[in-house]
């Protein structure tokens, strides 16, 4: 696939549909079609809602249909396609928003790498994340601004994911420049089960779940996971997770509420990313060496999240209201060596990373459907506040016992939010939301290990945001968004005055950076049952300034633009058979002159994914996934790229009876050859005499098999 081809058929495919509409314009009367639509649509909704055939898989629908969303590349996916696909990792669960793709370059037990329209998004930077209603992303994290760690994720306990893309939505704040997910857990499962999972690599899981009713109306469900693997890497991970899961909620009348409990440890042993030069050598230190070694066998970490939430709603004749809290405890110390013997030849270049931090959040809603002009209008009226008190640092380690100190900080970061956006159905065909959102940030920093890089700062910030809905026509709508986004810098980088290793003076760096989007979209049902959208977009930010946990400064990086193309597609020609397939090309570069270049280092440009699913054939089922990841720049003057990779995933599932289930997971079915990341920068090996630029890899997993046996209660 070039981006050629992908430019061609997303051109193709617009304008077939625009031909579809001006068709159906000519020979449809205008007054015919708006009581048409009005008749389908509630005379104080703002959304409108077609009787057409819906995307189903299981009984569960994705949710995506004409009237559903404010954008093409809004959507939700139901938890009967999540159950059909294999997951090899946790986080990857957020593969099933198109055009997103996840990776690992480092130990199962630190966070995924994300990818999405045209963003490294390094381990969640610019995609905002939410489960049961609780922030996944950590500013001023002790690893990178925005890190989100999903490995606490159960994937048979979510519902639903809700994923938008660009900055056009007024909910949506820091980190939600490239878009965002809300992951919700079930509130009641259908029946208790137990399931036992075995595969290569000493993998084994085992997961007890189930829901009781211990009131009218009122559902307790508790989860118990323990997983632990060794990998396919000569350095045994020796992964070891727990977690739990609790919630009692209810309803009773207009009212729903729930209460949750969470508690996820993890500790492992990291085989990280290593150096072309070496695999090529295929030997160091007078042993064989191989794309799956590991470099210093002291590196990997351990980790702890737990959570105490509660929600409440009330609906009532066209108002709704919202109230969540939440209150999290979260831990991690991570040990790294990604150039070796390049700093410290004798010791090694081994650093910790710790993170000991209270999170505090608080949101209120309030919507109304009204009318206003005489015309059906719906309005929203919100507040968000989160506080991060955390004590993050970076030492010096040897095999990890600690030998300095390079950074040591108390943070306190406060985000006070409010927002609004304002919906008007101006005729049966067209509709407007307008948005307005304003945020605060307080940073404060009292720096144990330099008083001199100990302050405090304030920014605000106000984003509008704007979108048009054009339809339906011929089972067809147009979508047009327009939306300012931000994401926070660190906290230490807002305050610093001084480089914590040298010494030299440094500038602090802004608070809120900003990003600007616009976007064009189609969706359409004209074919029975094809669901497709095209969403042609562009996003713009002032500033990639990176905090890089590795060095504890900010690295101030240069403007960028983005556009791109995202093409989805679901086919369900018969009730049984699902058939999907997402393409996407990016374009992005700096927007700043430099004669070191425009390219965005890991800036993907292609992506995509082909899947086959097929349900409850008598007592099989089966899926098969193709997923494509496209080559990238790896410094900014595009000499150096990395590989593009091509996997397969093969699920097959066989029932016995009402309530045994046996699965089989085959992941790289094809055995190929690549890898989940690749990064270029100097390092130095034990006994080189000088750091070397060099491509470092980390291997994605070779064929791996997974056998899981499932019993309901």
């Amino acid at each position: 696939m070039t981006a050629d081809l992908v430019t061609t058929v997303a051109a193709v495919t617009l304008s077939l549909t625009m031909m579809s509409l001006l068709n159906a314009a000519r020979a449809a009367d205008p007054a015919t079609d708006a009581a048409t639509d009005a008749a389908t649509v509630p005379a104080t909704s703002t959304t409108q809602t077609v009787a057409l055939q819906r995307v189903d898989v299981e009984g569960r629908h994705y949710d995506n249909g004409i009237g559903s969303s404010d954008a093409a590349s809004q959507g939700t996916i139901r938890a009967g396609l999540i159950k059909s696909r294999p997951v090899l990792r946790p986080g990857e669960v957020l593969e099933f928003v198109p055009g997103l793709i996840v990776t690992q370059h480092s130990g199962d037990g630190k966070a995924n790498q994300y990818f999405l329209r045209g963003f490294n998004l390094d381990h969640g930077t610019d995609f905002a994340t939410t489960v049961m209603g609780l922030p996944v992303n950590m500013p001023s994290h002790a690893h990178g601004q925005g890190y989100a760690d999903l490995n606490f994720l159960i994937p048979e306990l979510v519902d639903r994911i809700d994923y938008r893309k660009g900055p056009y939505f007024a909910r949506n704040g820091d980190f939600a420049a490239a878009g965002s997910a809300d992951i919700d857990y079930l509130r009641e499962l259908d029946a208790p089960f137990v399931s036992l999972t075995l595969g290569e690599g000493r993998y084994r899981r085992a997961l007890a779940a189930g829901s009781t009713r211990v009131a009218d109306g009122v559902q307790l469900l508790g989860a118990v996971e323990a997983m632990g693997n060794d990998g396919p890497w000569r350095l045994p991970e020796d992964l070891n997770r727990r977690n739990l899961v609790l919630s009692l909620s209810g309803a009773s009348g207009i009212d729903r509420w729930r209460v949750g409990l969470m508690d996820y440890r993890a500790d492992w042993t990291s085989t990280d990313q290593v150096p072309q030069r070496l695999i090529d050598a295929g030997t160091f230190n007078g042993r064989p060496f191989g794309r799956f070694d590991a470099i210093d066998p002291s590196d990997g970490g351990r980790t702890r999240r737990s959570s105490l939430s509660g929600e409440w709603s009330r609906d009532e004749g066209g108002r709704s209201t919202r109230v969540a809290a939440y209150a999290m405890a979260y831990e991690l110390s991570l040990y790294s060596n990604f150039t070796y013997a390049m700093e410290r030849p004798e010791a090694g270049d081994q650093f910790a990373q710790k993170d000991d931090r209270k999170v505090y959040g608080f949101s209120a809603s309030h919507a109304v459907e009204t009318t206003l002009g005489g015309l059906p209008a719906r309005g929203e009226l919100g507040v968000q506040l989160r506080q991060d008190r955390a004590r993050v640092g970076l030492f010096d380690t040897q095999a990890r016992a600690t030998l300095g100190t390079t950074r040591d900080d108390r943070v306190r970061e406060t985000l006070a939010s409010v927002y609004g956006d304002l919906g008007v159905e101006l005729t049966p065909w067209v509709r407007t939301v307008v948005g307005l959102r304003a945020d605060q940030a307080r940073f404060r920093v009292d720096s144990l290990s330099n008083p001199m890089n100990s302050g405090s700062a304030r920014q605000t910030l106000a984003s509008p945001k704007w979108s048009l809905v054009l339809g339906p026509w011929a089972r067809t709508e147009l979508f047009l968004n327009a939306g300012r986004g931000f994401h926070s810098n660190d906290a230490r980088g807002v305050t610093a005055r001084v480089d914590p290793r040298s010494g030299d003076p440094v500038d602090p760096v802004p608070g809120l950076v900003k990003a600007k989007g616009y976007e064009l979209g189609v969706r359409s049902e004209i074919v029975p049952g094809l669901q497709s959208s095209l969403a042609l977009w562009k996003l713009d930010f002032d500033s990639e300034l990176v905090y890089v946990g590795d060095a504890g400064v900010t690295e101030a990086n240069r403007p960028s633009k983005r556009h791109g193309v995202e093409w989805n597609n679901r086919y369900v020609p018969v009730p049984w058979l699902l058939i999907d397939a997402d393409l996407a090309w990016t374009r992005a570069r700096f927007s700043d002159a430099d004669p070191a270049g425009a390219r965005i280092p890991n800036a993907v440009d292609r992506v995509a994914s082909f899947g086959v699913t097929v349900r409850e054939r008598g007592p099989w089922s089966a899926s098969l996934q193709w997923r494509y990841l496209g080559s990238a720049p790896l410094i900014e003057d595009d000499s150096v790229r990395s590989r593009s990779s091509l996997t397969t995933n093969l699920r097959v599932s066989r029932r016995f009876g009402a309530k045994t289930e046996v699965t089989l997971d085959v992941f790289n079915l094809m055995d190929r050859r690549v890898n989940d990341i690749e990064y270029f920068y100097e390092s130095r090996l034990p006994g080189e005499v000088a750091a070397v630029a060099d491509r470092h890899v980390h291997p994605a997993e070779p064929r791996t098999l997974r056998v899981t046996l499932r019993r309901s209660f």
